[in-house]
């Protein structure tokens, strides 16, 4: 814009998130920066040329806009393409292809005058944009120097140690020398760093990978990155985010589908009283056409889980009755092992966008202050198991919110992997039976080609059923609506641990409960009061 304007497109992924990005990123740049500031009119003047998602300055156009709209991918030519988190752009956008492809035909006007830009973090093997964008470049590290032995390296996971139980201690053992590098020295390592091509060639674009252990000090320890790693590295799940996000590499799926009889095999007996380790409720409904079909789960530390009741409401939802027992059955109270008050839930996701529509909407309505939320599934890769707003925009002028089912899939499938109790470990009771389990894991994603891109798509066989897996799905979206507002499940586990356990008849167990640590009284006197 200030030295050598030109038509400039910046694209992402979503209208939604570019709005943000106008917001909060690029207008407080405009406004603190002078060179800047005075090439685009105020925003507040009458035809300044500076909307949200337009900016015009001298020389030039800003256009900011989502993957999602084809109308703005196609129109005028653009000499400069910024596309921002590629891994999270639309497979295909409303049948005219690749938003990428797009965008990038619009520079062909401006010849080897044009520049386009791909930055994002990676997502999954293989589908990964921007993992193949940077395989066809020139590959470029950033080598720093051991303050040691001066052998220059890339920073790697592998070569980040730690005492035993202690991650925030964690320091960088040189790859050559062996020399224990502390945290202090990074400042140091990272100004006398180097980019270095490791697949050099003379029609390469740049190519630029860089991982959260370069983060400078008094950023992101490597100490935090290992304490963090401590407490997800059991959970697929949120490994698979912190390998995206903190690694910047990518996800390897594994494709064996899950055994339902494997599953079954691992039934529990949990009693009259919820387990202790349960700290909150949530519910997910899935609408038929002829029942409703209702799991309750039980929420705990690190998003361990237990199915605490599943029902299966027989009735017509076009009438009040089926309707009716719902919501005697979300109003039901639950007693806990913990010497608390009977647990209630605490969030509902009904899904909306299939049978019965208009009811499910109405009885929504009136129950948002129980958080009876109604969801719509919206699948593809990237989309948010929870968005970060809901929109009104529907027949039942309801908050709405469009759930990743994809992403809330796989979230539920690499937690029925896991063996053993501890970080989103699922619990089941003895009275789930075989139909159930089948139900569970009834779906397994595939590889499909459209326009000649991979898009990995979950389906079912014609003729098999998938409400259990739809309501732990919906069920799981409603705990991360709870995060949405504010929820840190890991803090309601610490509160609820000092109540003491209860036993079956509903006594207080004799063990002592955990006392909240008392505070010790301090004084201060102040030195100018003599």
């Amino acid at each position: 814009m200030d030295l050598n304007p030109g038509p400039i497109l910046m694209v992402q992924p979503t209208l939604g998130t570019a709005e943000k990005y106008s917001k909060q990123r690029l207008a407080p740049m405009i406004d603190e920066c002078p060179s800047l500031r005075c090439l685009v009119k105020d925003r507040r003047s009458r035809d300044s040329g500076n909307t949200i998602l337009e900016k015009e300055f001298r020389g030039g156009l800003l256009f900011i806009t989502g993957s999602n709209s084809a109308a703005s991918l196609a129109s005028s030519p653009i000499r400069y393409v910024f596309l921002d988190e590629v891994d999270r752009f639309e497979g295909d956008v409303c049948g005219e292809g690749d938003p990428v492809d797009l965008a990038i035909r619009r520079t062909n006007t401006f010849g080897n005058s044009k520049k386009i830009l791909l930055t994002s973090t990676p997502t999954i093997k293989t589908f990964s944009r921007i993992e193949a964008a940077f395989l066809e470049s020139d590959q470029r590290y950033y080598f720093v120097p051991c303050p040691h032995c001066h052998f220059e390296q890339t920073l790697k996971w592998g070569q980040v140690k730690y005492p035993e139980g202690m991650p925030h201690e964690a320091w960088y053992q040189c790859e050559k020398c062996e020399e224990e590098i502390q945290e202090h020295y990074k400042t140091e390592m990272l100004s006398k760093g180097r980019w270095i091509q490791t697949s050099p060639g003379e029609r390469k674009p740049a190519g630029f990978h860089l991982n959260g252990l370069y983060a400078p000090l008094g950023w992101l320890s490597w100490g935090e990155i290992a304490a963090e790693h401590a407490k997800v590295y059991r959970d697929p799940f949120r490994l698979k985010t912190w390998i995206n996000t903190v690694l910047a590499e990518t996800w390897e799926e594994k494709a064996e589908k899950l055994d339902g009889e494997g599953l079954m095999a691992r039934r529990e007996v949990f009693g009259p009283l919820l387990p202790s380790g349960i700290v909150l409720l949530t519910a997910g409904v899935d609408v038929q056409d002829d029942r409703l079909e209702v799991e309750i789960v039980g929420w705990g530390r690190d998003e361990e889980s237990w199915s605490v009741d599943y029902r299966i409401l027989l009735g017509d939802p076009s009438g009040p009755d089926v309707w009716s027992a719902l919501d005697d059955l979300l109003l039901k109270s639950w007693p806990h092992s913990r010497h608390v008050s009977d647990l209630r839930l605490r969030a509902v996701a009904i899904d909306t966008g299939g049978h019965h529509t208009m009811q499910a909407y109405s009885f929504c309505r009136s129950r948002q202050d129980r958080r009876v939320w109604g969801i719509k599934g919206v699948g593809g890769m990237g989309k948010p198991i929870w968005p970060p707003r809901a929109t009104r925009n529907n027949k039942g002028k309801i908050p709405l919110f469009g759930v990743g089912v994809d992403a809330a899939k796989e979230a539920v499938y690499a937690r029925l992997r896991i063996l053993s109790s501890g970080p989103g470990y699922c619990h089941f009771p003895t009275d789930r039976d075989a139909e159930w389990f089948r139900q569970l894991t009834a779906e397994k994603v595939r590889t499909k080609y459209s326009r000649g891109r991979p898009v990995r798509e979950w389906y079912k066989r014609d003729g098999d059923l998938n409400e259990a897996l739809d309501c732990r799905v919906y069920s799981m979206a409603a705990l991360y609506g709870l995060m949405g507002i504010g929820l840190q499940i890991n803090k309601e586990a610490e509160k609820m641990a000092i109540f003491p356990l209860k036993t079956s008849d509903g006594k207080i167990d004799r063990v002592a409960p955990q006392q909240r640590p008392q505070r010790q009284r301090q004084t201060w006197q102040s030195s100018w009061m003599g």
